[in-house]
């Protein structure tokens, strides 16, 4: 237990059932009255933070701390060290994830010393965060684009958290950009972009397809795996253990619309994989985040309904990339989300420092929406 005398704040490592609980509604009662907040879906909310099985964990190890003050919930973090990163950079950093607090420094500085003081006895010498828990999940602070109900997947906070991170002693180390477009303006591509795509298609002879509904669990499976390979030189990016491919891929399942999909490949060999999610956050806001014993039925039901679309993955093979094929991917899911009744579309999201993404994107005509922020602090 740690405590500051001053202003009486205890932070307490979660021990029992009772203490998860209280842990995971902190997160509703603290954005209670807020428009635009969205309850998670609670039950993969669990498993992320570690109090349920999820692969993620096979490779990694936690602790989460709530912070009280007198006998109430005033703010929670997890700590986490992530062998797979560690073994993958060698660099000494750890992770902090799902953090929230109430407006006060004091809170947050208390639940940041416990986290480092935990990283610091694992060997960890930087702690980067928020990563809930690795940027193949959510992942960054929202510190622009408060004033929208955030798109599925994509983490949203109060705006007051910029300055409880900085005033812990955390600077800005990378900043990850969400950009939105009226599908429309995907369908009238610049002439310069849609000659990149004729020609690109033309000279590997790509052919693209949506996912086979016949053979789902393997195409998606597919989609995973170029995907991990497609990110290698990703900045901070791990890939997925085959563990944590099972467990998305059985997720994507039923999330995934084939029609919002997309498959390139050359000479019958998968080279590139796009895929868009439909905006569930809408259906999810309706029902409180839970699946069940009916809200699954409410969101599947409802996917005709919803209008905007997360373009998550346009992602291709290392050996064809710089040649346009990830446009030539892409383009083969937009008359299809038009014709779907989709009116919205957004790319979540792209590292700041990936300069040919980002142009490639604002060149479309897609403007930045949303900004969330890692930052990182050197402990020893």
């Amino acid at each position: 237990m740690h405590r500051t005398g001053s202003s009486d704040i205890e932070v307490t490592v979660v021990a029992s059932g009772r203490d998860q609980r209280a842990f995971l509604k902190f997160e509703k009662d603290l954005y209670a009255g807020n428009d635009h907040w969205v309850n998670p879906l609670w039950r993969e909310r669990r498993r992320l933070v570690g109090f349920g099985r999820h692969p993620f964990y096979d490779d990694a190890d936690s602790l989460a701390f709530l912070a009280r003050r007198d006998g109430k919930v005033v703010g929670r973090i997890v700590a986490i060290v992530n062998h797979a990163h560690l073994r993958r950079y060698d660099d000494g950093v750890g992770f902090v994830g799902f953090f929230e607090s109430i407006e006060d420094a004091e809170v947050a500085r208390s639940l940041f010393a416990a986290a480092e003081s935990y990283l610091a006895d694992q060997g960890i010498r930087s702690v980067r965060g928020p990563a809930n828990p690795s940027l193949n999940y959510e992942v960054g602070n929202l510190v622009e684009g408060f004033d929208k109900d955030p798109t599925f997947l994509i983490p949203y906070n109060h705006p007051y958290y910029e300055s409880l991170w900085t005033a812990c002693g955390y600077q800005k180390v990378q900043d990850l950009l969400s950009f939105e477009a009226h599908i429309e303006l995907l369908a009238r591509l610049d002439p310069k972009m849609k000659f990149v795509v004729e020609e690109s298609a033309k000279r590997f002879g790509c052919t693209t397809r949506p996912i086979s509904r016949r053979h789902f669990t393997r195409d998606v499976r597919t989609f995973l795996h170029i995907y991990n390979e497609s990110l290698q030189q990703t900045w901070g990016y791990v890939p997925m253990s085959e563990a944590e491919v099972d467990d998305q891929a059985k997720a994507l399942k039923w999330l995934l619309v084939p029609e919002m999909t997309s498959i390139a490949e050359i000479d019958g060999k998968p080279v590139g994989a796009g895929f868009g999610l439909l905006n569930y956050n809408v259906p999810i806001k309706r029902i409180g985040g839970r699946l069940f014993p009916f809200g699954w039925w409410t969101l599947l039901r409802s996917r005709r309904g919803i209008q905007r679309l997360r373009i998550v993955s346009a992602n291709v093979l290392p050996e064809y990339q710089r040649w346009g094929l990830g446009l030539v991917t892409l383009a083969r899911v937009v008359p299809d989300a038009v014709e779907r009744g989709v009116t919205e579309a957004e790319f979540s999201w792209v590292l700041e420092s990936n300069s040919l993404s980002k142009n490639t994107i604002e060149r479309g005509g897609a403007e930045l929406c949303r900004r969330h922020r890692m930052y990182e602090k050197a402990i020893k």
